[in-house]
C-alpha cells in the first residue's frame, strides 16, 4: 500500500533526475521513494522546484500543505488520470435534482450519526441524556425538507456529541464548544488538526476515482475548495478522528504539554503534531473484514469504497447505502 509522508523540517524538496529529495535546514538528504508515494504532507517552511511539479503528476502524488499552527491551508492537486465525463455529468445531475441532493446529504449525516453514536455508547451510563437527545434529533434527518434544515440538525447532534467530551476524556482535557477558527483550547485543537488530516486523506482517494471532488451535496459547491471531500469526511471524522483523539488522551499519549498558545490560538506543537500522525497512521492502517467483499480491508480504503459506492449510485447501478461500521 502506498504511503503518506509527513515533513515536519524546514528545508528544500526537489527532483533530481528520477529520485526526490528532501534536503532539511542542515543539509541532511533523505530520499522519497515516489512510486510508493501517496501524499506528501508538507508542515515546515518548504521550497519547491518546477521540476518536482512537473514530475509528481506522473504518480499522481498529491501535495498537502498546512500553516504555521499547522492547520490544512491548501493542496496541489495533480491532473487527474482516471476521468469520466460520463461519472461527472451524472453526479453533477444529483446536484442539479434537489431531491436526489438532499437524499444524499441525509445519507451522509445519518452515517456520521451512526459513528456519533457509536462513540458515545462506550461510555452510555455518564452521558445517557446527550445519547437519547441525539436519537431525538436523529429522527429530524428523514424529515428534513431542505438542506439548511438538515445542517441545523447535524449543528444541534454536535453539539451534543461534544458536551459528552468532557466526560469521555480524561484528566484536564475538556471543551466548552466548537471553535474553529482559531481553536482555543486543546480539544479544539485536536479536532481541527484531526479534520484536516482527513480532509486530505478524502480528497487523495477521491483522486483515484472518476469522481470530481468539487460537486458535493451537503456542503455547498463552491469555489476554492474540494467540497465533496468535506461531505464524504462528515461520515469518517468520528470514526477514525474522534476515535485517535479519545485513545491519545485516556491513554496519555498526549498531555497538555503537547500543545502551544499564541495569539490566542491553541495549536500542537511537532511533537504534538507527530504523536498524533502515528496513531492516526496506525488507525488508517487497520483491517477489518469486510462483509460483502470478504477480504480484510483497511480504514482508508473504506474511504475508497465509499467513492466507488457513489459512482455506482449516480450511474444507477446500485442505490447509495452509506457506511455505518459493524465491528
Amino acid at each position: 500500500m502506498d504511503r503518506d509522508y509527513y515533513i515536519f523540517s524546514n528545508g528544500r524538496l526537489k527532483r533530481k533526475d528520477n529520485t526526490i529529495y528532501f534536503i532539511d535546514s542542515q543539509d541532511n538528504k533523505n530520499s522519497i521513494p515516489v512510486e510508493q508515494t501517496n501524499s506528501l504532507h508538507i508542515f515546515g517552511e518548504v521550497d519547491l522546484n518546477t521540476k518536482l511539479l512537473n514530475y509528481l503528476p506522473k504518480y499522481g502524488v498529491i501535495l498537502n500543505f498546512y500553516n504555521y499552527y499547522g492547520y490544512y491551508s491548501g493542496t496541489y492537486y495533480p491532473r487527474k488520470k482516471n476521468v469520466s465525463g460520463f461519472t461527472v455529468v451524472k453526479q453533477a445531475l444529483h446536484n442539479f435534482d434537489y431531491n436526489k441532493r438532499l437524499f444524499l446529504a441525509k445519507s451522509f449525516i445519518d452515517s456520521a450519526v451512526h459513528h456519533i453514536l457509536r462513540n458515545m455508547r462506550r461510555h452510555k451510563e455518564d452521558i445517557k441524556e446527550l445519547i437519547e437527545k441525539i436519537e431525538l434529533e436523529r429522527l429530524n434527518i428523514e424529515r428534513a425538507n431542505r438542506i439548511d434544515e438538515l445542517m441545523g440538525i447535524e449543528g444541534r447532534i454536535r453539539k451534543y456529541y461534544y458536551q459528552s467530551f468532557n466526560w469521555i476524556l480524561r484528566d484536564d482535557f475538556t471543551i466548552e464548544r466548537r471553535e474553529k477558527r482559531p481553536p482555543k483550547d486543546p480539544v479544539n485543537a485536536l479536532i481541527s488538526f484531526g479534520n484536516s488530516l482527513m480532509y486530505t486523506a478524502v480528497l487523495s482517494e477521491i483522486y483515484k476515482t472518476q469522481l470530481d471532488p468539487t460537486i458535493s451535496y451537503l456542503h455547498e459547491p463552491s469555489t476554492k475548495r474540494f467540497s465533496l471531500s468535506l461531505d464524504i469526511a462528515e461520515i469518517f471524522k468520528p470514526l477514525i478522528v474522534d476515535s485517535v483523539i479519545f485513545y491519545l488522551i485516556n491513554n496519555r499519549i498526549i498531555t497538555l504539554e503537547n500543545f502551544d498558545d499564541q495569539d490566542g490560538i491553541c495549536f500542537l506543537n511537532e511533537q504534538g503534531r507527530k504523536k498524533f500522525i502515528r496513531e492516526y497512521e496506525k488507525k488508517m492502517s487497520t483491517t477489518i473484514k469486510h462483509r460483502k467483499l470478504k477480504r480484510k480491508v483497511s480504514y482508508k480504503m473504506f474511504i475508497r469504497l465509499e467513492c466507488y459506492k457513489l459512482i455506482k449510485h449516480f450511474i444507477g447501478d446500485e442505490v447509495y447505502k452509506p457506511l455505518k461500521a459493524w465491528w
